[in-house]
């Protein structure tokens, strides 16, 4: 499994966001239907929440991809 940290530049990134800045989803529509259908994990739970606020030591899971929020 591939891992890709995301920095954050203020105290959050929203779901969606952290999946394009992964290279994850290719476009906003892209990432909602892929948070829609259940495919992404977000500290071990499915999140429904494309909006969702990521913060310093989140981590999310989709496609093969796990992504690490950090400061």
């Amino acid at each position: 499994m591939e891992t890709v940290e995301i920095r954050l530049r203020e105290e959050f990134i929203k779901l969606g966001q952290a999946l394009k800045a992964a290279g994850v989803a290719e476009s906003g529509v892209d990432a909602k239907f892929l948070v829609q259908d259940g495919k992404v994990l977000v500290n071990g739970q499915t999140e429904l929440q494309r909006g969702k606020k990521l913060y310093d030591g989140d981590e999310a899971i989709c496609r093969d991809v796990r992504i690490k929020i950090v400061k």
